[in-house]
């Protein structure tokens, strides 16, 4: 006889135990703790708890109560991505036959590419701007911010978790934890260079001034380690006052590494591994930005698109 877990309490723990024994991130935890305390909160209501009494008909009423909760779209698709995880989870651990949320159709979502900004907008914000400058409330720190996150392309997590241990000088290479705690080496460039050896010196005074001290680069001003919130505050502020748009955030000039690196003629698999990505497809998806870019050059300059 195969074990059993009706209750969805119950597994819904047991699965987020299970994904931290395999090292997701906070950040994930989190998120499918967000997703599945909906769900949790549906089967209690309707179904008394009880997991045996969900199919696929249940989980569409499920969704239906989403939607007329107000969710969008794209926040019922991404709870029904976590349903079905961990009923594949219960699957695999012996607890459950079936996957009723398989049978369930994901919401269909609009292929919506990022808008990137240009070669030309990334480096005047570089460029020395009396807008930016009063804006930055820690001004090299904020702008090694930028030279991380364009020039070496980190997701806004691996940046606020370098420590000052993690950046090797001599090879010019940062090493960066992505998803799962996988580890890779990221190379800095010159400019990035300079803006370290700048900020650092202003890093340590405060540091002093505090009589603190923290493994972590990228402090605020109190000496604690900067959170994934405050970069996406300082990146929008910054960015809004250089002239770009108020939709960037950090992952935003994650992308423009990504697609000014492939416009400039570098090889998908170098990118793909500088990025971190698992998978080449997730790192193709830079091939569909660039083309769009190429078919706007061309139709702005060329004498036949005209």
């Amino acid at each position: 006889m195969g074990k059993t877990m009706d209750d969805v309490q119950h597994a819904v723990e047991k699965f987020l135990s299970a994904l931290r024994q395999r090292n997701a991130s906070t950040n994930t935890i989190t998120a499918y703790r967000k997703d599945l305390t909906k769900f949790q909160s549906y089967v209690t209501e309707k179904y008394a708890g009880q997991l045996r009494a969900m199919d696929h008909v249940a989980i569409r009423g499920f969704l239906s109560h989403l939607y007329e909760s107000g969710l969008s779209k794209p926040s019922v698709a991404r709870t029904l991505a976590a349903v079905r995880s961990l009923y594949r989870w219960l699957g695999r651990e012996k607890y459950v036959q079936h996957n009723p949320a398989a049978l369930v159709a994901t919401p269909r979502l609009p292929k919506k590419l990022p808008r990137v900004p240009t070669i030309e907008e990334m480096n005047a914000i570089f460029e020395p701007n009396t807008n930016v400058e009063e804006k930055a409330a820690f001004p090299t720190r904020d702008r090694l911010i930028f030279e991380l996150l364009y020039g070496c392309g980190v997701r806004n997590s691996e940046l606020v978790g370098i420590d000052l241990g993690d950046i090797h000088f001599s090879n010019e290479v940062i090493l960066v934890r992505g998803k799962g705690r996988k580890e890779r080496l990221v190379p800095f460039g010159a400019a990035a260079k300079d803006a370290l050896t700048i900020y650092l010196k202003d890093r340590q005074q405060i540091l002093s001034a505090k009589k603190k001290s923290t493994p972590a680069l990228l402090i605020n001003l109190r000496a604690g380690r900067l959170t994934t919130r405050s970069v996406g505050r300082i990146v929008k502020s910054l960015a809004v006052a250089g002239g770009l748009s108020p939709d960037i955030h950090p992952h935003t000039l994650r992308h423009a590494f990504g697609t000014h690196m492939l416009e400039e003629g570098a090889d998908l698999r170098a990118i793909q591994e500088l990025l971190g990505h698992e998978r080449l497809s997730t790192t193709q998806r830079y091939t569909q930005l660039s083309v769009k870019h190429m078919m706007q050059v061309y139709d702005q300059t060329h004498p036949r698109s005209k």
